[in-house]
């Protein structure tokens, strides 16, 4: 969408600082202490690093001039979750952002100089990640169930990972998250919500992943 920058990046690609408290701040650092998985711990940090990298070359700064300040709805400010974003010389940068991690990439969307009130909100997802049996009945609207009924069976199961990917993206934005139950949501027709096929220097989206973006 016009004003929205989007960067798509391999994980194993993103340089990761020696310091990583001073470039995740408190909350994430201590986050990424507590991961079982060290594969999982290595993407998450990635997947941070390159958000701030992505924000400060939006922002033509530099990275370690930007401070963390991740907000939850329900937790305020300082979090290791939520809505992303970053102070600036003592106040909040100029920018919405918003970043999702799947197979191995992380998209990345911004807006600088955002309209009041502004949301963003990106996801991508693996289309195998729908691919299991009762996913309509815990996922999709009634309207939904409808449309895939009309797409030949071969391309339903990318169909249902288009679905889950706009959910995802519009539940960002609007900050509910998962607490709202999905199979209320039909994203079919949702004004400021879009598929994601291209991205500029990015390319494609890589086969086997579909993406999606929410802004209003």
């Amino acid at each position: 969408m016009q004003g929205t920058a989007l960067e798509l990046l391999r994980l194993d690609g993103v340089l990761i600082p020696d310091d990583l408290l001073q470039t995740l701040g408190l909350p994430a650092t201590d986050r990424a202490l507590r991961f079982a998985s060290t594969n999982h711990r290595d993407e998450f940090v990635a997947g941070r690093v390159a958000l701030q990298r992505f924000a400060a070359s939006l922002l033509k700064v530099e990275p370690h001039e930007l401070v963390p300040d991740y907000r939850c709805p329900q937790c305020g400010p300082r979090q290791d979750h939520g809505r992303p974003g970053f102070m600036l010389d003592g106040g909040p940068a100029p920018l919405v952002l918003s970043a999702s991690r799947a197979s191995g990439w992380v998209l990345l969307a911004g807006v600088v100089h955002p309209t009041d009130g502004l949301r963003l909100g990106v996801d991508l997802e693996a289309t195998n990640q729908a691919a299991f049996e009762g996913f309509d009945d815990v996922a999709l609207a009634a309207g939904e169930k409808h449309f895939l009924e009309t797409v030949p069976e071969a391309q339903r199961t990318v169909q249902r990972a288009r679905l889950w990917a706009r959910k995802e993206a519009w539940l960002k934005m609007t900050g509910e998250g998962l607490r709202r139950n999905p199979t209320e949501l039909d994203v079919l027709n949702l004004p400021g919500l879009c598929d994601i096929t291209g991205i500029h220097e990015s390319g494609n989206v890589p086969d086997g992943l579909v993406a999606a973006l929410a802004l209003g």
